[in-house]
């Protein structure tokens, strides 16, 4: 406005070429000055803009709201001088084109430079939320803020952080483009460092800080304590047992930890909770002395037992052996549940260890006592068939008891493949009880037992060594099957048919064969026999050279067995009846004549054998007489 003022006082003074020269270097002046910064002044504000004199030949407007883009109100106040951007001098409609975020740009691009050549902190304010991150304020600057450098951690919710004034580190400047990247997580990121710094020269182990808590694992929980993180163990957490830490944890919260372990060189630090908290171990033996009954709550099912909390902080252990009189093999998820009050037995305590046997069985009666009370060995019980098994019947005695009916106590006369068959479940059966055993807890029943055995009947007039007469019933590749009297069976091995071992030959014997052999063997458990024939032949020789003299005398071994068995026949001719003898005595004389006949040869041969043996002895004696 001035100098068009003294512009137009001068023009009746100035010749038309003077005039041309100043007006075209007033132009040129104001040319030069787009793009540029320059100071303007407030005269007015009119609906939602500010109207400003920057000396032009017009005034130029710029809306309010570029006042408020850092997200802060105008404070615009009429005649205050502020600078602006000049970006043209005249559009359409003839008035200045002004712009006072660009001034605030081009300013704070200059000191920003200056900074990040520096790499000094600067300090804006986050305003606005784009895709992948923030804009943020820096002295009238916008920068970018990726989401990734908001925190040293992941932030689910930044609006706390939105409209605050806080320290960035400028990371990027393109001034070509106008881009500018900043970063809130460098500056926490140095603090930290510096933070953690002073607090690792000043820990100790049994040093009580304040944490909050970073991240939760399954083994533990990180506690950042303010520039350095610890951890804290899942057993450290608690006296009382602890399956996972987001059960008593969360993450953000402000908990009071105390440093167990620290170790300088690799700065590890071991926290704890329980720590903080008295000992509940302490004088646990005199509080639960052994025998003491009490309830408790079943808090974890292992394969081996169930674990019992008495109190916070003290847990027992019910080993699956010491839940129940009669469920051994039972899973001890089937017998208890988690939560589950219990009645449990101080068996064992070694607080040194911090370990407390219980026993659950222990506060019930025994069934086995009981049972012992009731029954005794040998006498009678009826009861239902509960199960039939592979090896046997399952028979009910009692609500938690049962009793085993082996297989091969079913039938003294069936197998007990055989027997088995005739049995169901749910039936009803009368037992004799065979033997109780309480620490083995089985209970061992027979049906067969409420019967004598026929096998003990039948074999009562047989003794091992007697010889009986039996007949063949199956002629087989290893020996003979006989049966004796009273329906027995019994058995003569191959190598037992005969002395001779030429005649061990089954095929000699037939079915229905009547056969003479001796008694071996009884076997009672197994119901089997054995005889032998050739016992009974080695027996009969052994009592022949007995009675009728030995081979040394001379006599050979068929004279021998040749006087024995006339004996054995002349007995049987005196103790038979005269009638019979009668009947026979034809029969002998007609086997007297051959006998002569046989006896005469065997004298024969005996005197040749002398006379063959007559040369020699003479020769012996000569060389004797010669020698001599």
């Amino acid at each position: 406005m001035t100098q068009q003022t003294s512009l137009s006082g001068g023009v009746s003074s100035l010749e038309p070429e003077n005039f041309q020269a100043l007006l075209e270097e007033s132009f040129g002046q104001a040319e030069s000055l787009e793009g540029r910064v320059i100071k303007g002044k407030i005269i007015a504000i009119e609906n939602d803009v500010a109207i400003i004199d920057v000396g032009l030949k017009s005034e130029g407007r710029i809306p309010i709201k570029e006042f408020t883009a850092s997200g802060m109100e105008a404070s615009l106040i009429i005649g205050d001088t502020i600078d602006v951007f000049l970006e043209r001098l005249e559009d359409k409609n003839g008035e200045t084109v002004l712009s006072y975020e660009k001034a605030r740009r081009e300013a704070a691009w200059k000191q920003l430079e200056v900074l990040h050549e520096k790499n000094e902190h600067v300090d804006g304010v986050i305003f606005g939320r784009v895709k992948g991150g923030f804009t943020v304020d820096i002295m009238g600057a916008i920068a970018f803020l990726p989401g990734s450098q908001v925190d040293i951690r992941p932030v689910r919710d930044v609006s706390p952080l939105i409209g605050i004034s806080q320290p960035f580190q400028i990371l990027k400047m393109d001034r070509s483009r106008g881009n500018i990247v900043v970063s809130r997580r460098a500056v926490l990121e140095e603090s930290r460092a510096e933070a953690r710094t002073e607090l690792v020269s000043r820990l100790e182990e049994g040093q009580i800080l304040e944490g909050i808590v970073k991240n939760i694992t399954d083994y533990g929980a990180f506690i950042d304590l303010g520039g350095v993180d610890g951890l804290l163990h899942v057993t450290d957490i608690a006296w009382h047992r602890v399956n996972h830490p987001s059960e008593v944890l969360t993450v953000g919260q402000p908990i009071k930890v105390q440093i167990i372990r620290f170790n300088p060189e690799n700065q590890r630090i071991s926290l704890g909770m329980k720590q903080l908290e008295n000992d509940p171990w302490a004088g646990a033996e005199a509080k639960y002395p052994v025998g003491m009954k009490l309830t408790g709550r079943v808090t974890n099912i292992a394969e081996y037992g169930a674990f019992v909390e008495l109190e916070s902080g003290i847990e027992g252990l019910v080993h699956v052996t010491e839940m129940s009189w009669t469920k051994k093999n039972m899973p001890p998820g089937k017998i208890v549940s988690t939560s589950q009050e219990v009645e449990v037995m101080i068996l064992d305590i070694d607080a040194s260890k911090r370990r407390i046997s219980l026993g659950m069985k222990q506060c019930i009666p025994n069934p086995w006592a009981e049972l012992q009370e009731r029954y005794t060995i040998g006498s009678e019980i009826e009861g239902e068939i509960k199960n039939i098994t592979e090896f046997g019947l399952l028979v009910e005695l009692s609500d938690d008891i049962d009793g085993t009916v082996h297989m091969s106590d079913l039938s003294w006369d069936q197998s007990g493949e055989e027997a088995i068959q005739s049995y169901k479940k749910g039936m009803k059966v009368r037992a004799k009880i065979l033997d109780i055993d309480p620490k083995k807890e089985r209970v061992s029943l027979g049906i067969k037992q409420l019967t004598g055995d026929p096998f003990d009947e039948s074999i009562s007039g047989f003794k091992k060594g007697s010889v009986v007469t039996c007949e063949v019933t199956s002629v087989l590749e290893t020996g003979i099957e006989v049966s004796l009297a009273g329906g027995l069976t019994g058995f003569i091995r191959k190598n037992e048919l005969s002395r001779d071992r030429a005649e061990q030959r089954p095929s000699r014997f037939a079915v229905k064969e009547k056969v003479d052999a001796k008694i071996t063997q009884i076997d009672r458990p197994n119901r089997k026999i054995t005889l032998s024939i050739k016992a009974r032949e080695t027996e009969e020789e052994r009592q022949a050279m007995t009675e009728y003299g030995s081979t040394d005398s001379g006599a050979s071994l068929g004279d021998i067995l040749g006087a024995a068995l006339q004996q054995v026949k002349e007995k049987k001719n005196v103790s038979e009846p005269s009638s019979e003898a009668a009947a026979k005595k034809p029969a002998k004389e007609k086997a007297a004549p051959k006998k002569k006949e046989e006896t005469k040869k065997v004298e024969a041969k005996k005197a040749e054998t002398e006379n063959d043996e007559k040369p020699k002895k003479e020769k012996v004696k000569k060389a004797e007489a010669t020698e001599e």
